[in-house]
């Protein structure tokens, strides 16, 4: 029989930065890249805190750049464990950019980040079972388990479509490939 696994509270974590000139393309918004960066290292933070363990990135789902983030603007990373499997967690991230002297702030971009936890071997270790505590927890929670289930079916239908027009091509007719092209060019 398999021992309980401990439980604890996910606490969120936020970490504010400054956008330096570096950061930026040539019309002074910071390079979609050095976001990415950024909330890699937001996520790995808080999945290492979690987990009491390093932490790798499996996958990164949806990130969308709502908004431009400017050059001298303060850029603040709400994130929170949202889901915790064996060694799987789902981070959360909600970012905000601040305009100093103005004070105006506007939410630019959310994901989710699916991060392994592993011991010094590099082997994925299990780590403690959520908490859920409100509402609010049990309800990301939730939602989280959906956005899993997603992911499970996206990766099969990607891996078929993989499989069929790009590892198996030399099967297919031309007429085949024919026909699927005029069928997609005309959904457009």
């Amino acid at each position: 029989m398999q021992e309980p696994r401990e439980q604890q509270l996910a606490e969120p974590l936020i970490m504010t930065m400054l956008m330096t000139p570096e950061m930026a393309n040539f019309s002074g918004n910071i390079h979609g890249g050095s976001i990415l960066k950024m909330l890699d290292q937001v996520a790995y933070s808080c999945a290492a805190h979690y987990a009491h363990h390093y932490a790798v990135t499996l996958s990164v789902d949806q990130v969308k750049f709502k908004k431009p983030v400017k050059v001298g603007e303060l850029l603040t990373f709400y994130a929170q464990v949202n889901y915790v499997g064996r060694s799987t967690m789902e981070v959360g991230i909600k970012v905000v950019a601040e305009n100093i002297l103005s004070k105006e702030s506007r939410h630019t971009n959310s994901c989710y980040f699916t991060m392994v936890a592993v011991g010094d071997d590099g082997r994925p270790v299990q780590i403690p079972q959520l908490l859920l505590n409100s509402a609010k927890d049990k309800a990301r929670f939730v939602a989280a388990k959906l956005r899993r289930q997603l992911r499970i079916e996206h990766d099969s239908t990607m891996q078929a479509i993989d499989l069929k027009w790009t590892e198996q091509l030399d099967t297919l007719s031309e007429e085949e490939i024919e026909e699927a092209l005029n069928a997609e060019m005309g959904s457009r």
